[in-house]
């Protein structure tokens, strides 16, 4: 079932809705915002590789506040234990019965801050209840409830005390982006006071709402070609010369979801390639692992998907 010209319109208008609310806190970044609220819509994840004081909180905090949803915030540090971020099952003692205390999961917007300061065990923790939605403690299995979007920051420029993220999980996150400083009219705009970001903005979609963008998103269509092309694009990631592991076929699904709900944000009820150009570094790249020789030259996986993008050639004709 294909979605309706007047739901891809619906869709867009809603969808900017929630772009502009939540840029009210977040100040000259709406690029970034559209491929955080792309994440959410296309039910994936989001890994932010940020200096402190960029606004990641603010970012987190303003989605969940514009969806009328829960959010929450776990600190990384290396004494971080999975019962931490999961819950507890404690024995109540009055009730003679053991009670299940819900971690910060349990939240439809969770900031996982600088995850790659906790030990390997717990980042594992987060890996059933990212993929899955759920967790399972003492053998018994609980949902963190819908929508769940886990908004994870790694900061690129301090490694000490550090534990670099497992392939398995780098491959979790559907996209990775970076906010960076806001440039430099938004900067005058803040010190001004003109444009100063706001701590709460209004809610302006239901989670009712957020879970029909979701279904309409799914609904987009996407023709053969379309397909194929997502398809090249992951091969020749495999077969670049820098690189010694390319993406997985869950890259190639995220691309393909994001794409679809990129192109229902511009109103339309078909992907066209340049969705899939538009969205190919920030879904791919992160899930390339290179030689280190090329490592060592400075190569970056941003710099080889640029490659690939341009030497694989987009289909031609219309993609409706």
């Amino acid at each position: 079932m294909t979605i309706t010209q007047d739901q891809a319109t619906w869709f867009e208008q809603t969808f900017s809705a929630v772009v502009d609310n939540v840029e009210q806190a977040v100040i000259g970044k709406r690029a970034v915002v559209e491929l955080v609220l792309t994440a959410l819509a296309s039910e994936g994840h989001v890994l932010l590789e940020d200096v402190p004081g960029t606004g990641k909180t603010s970012l987190a905090r303003a989605v969940a506040q514009s969806i009328q949803g829960t959010s929450s915030r776990i600190q990384f540090t290396p004494d971080l234990l999975p019962g931490d971020v999961t819950g507890i099952t404690v024995y109540d003692q009055r009730a003679g019965a053991f009670e299940f205390h819900a971690g910060p999961v349990f939240a439809n917007v969770v900031l996982a801050d600088e995850i790659n300061r906790a030990s390997p065990k717990t980042q594992s923790a987060l890996l059933e209840v990212m993929e899955e939605g759920r967790v399972t403690i003492d053998g018994h299995t609980r949902d963190v409830g819908s929508p769940f979007l886990v908004v994870a920051t790694q900061n690129p420029v301090e490694q000490a005390g550090t534990y670099r993220l497992p392939e398995a999980q780098l491959d979790r996150f559907m996209l990775k982006t970076s906010l960076g400083y806001p440039d430099h009219a938004s900067t005058i705009r803040i010190i001004e006071g003109s444009g100063s970001p706001r701590r709460d903005v209004p809610p302006v979609v239901t989670l009712q709402a957020l879970a029909s963008l979701s279904a309409l998103a799914r609904d987009v269509y996407a023709n053969a070609m379309v397909m194929d092309y997502v398809a090249r694009l992951v091969a020749a990631t495999r077969d670049a010369e820098q690189v010694r592991l390319g993406s997985s076929i869950r890259g190639a699904i995220a691309l393909t979801r994001a794409a679809k709900t990129r192109a229902a944000s511009e109103g339309r009820t078909y992907v066209v390639p340049d969705d899939v150009r538009a969205l190919a570094e920030p879904v791919l790249a992160h899930r390339l692992i290179l030689h280190p020789e090329a490592e060592f030259d400075g190569v970056t996986a941003e710099a080889v998907l640029a490659q690939v993008v341009l030497e694989v050639p987009p289909p031609s004709g219309h993609a409706g």
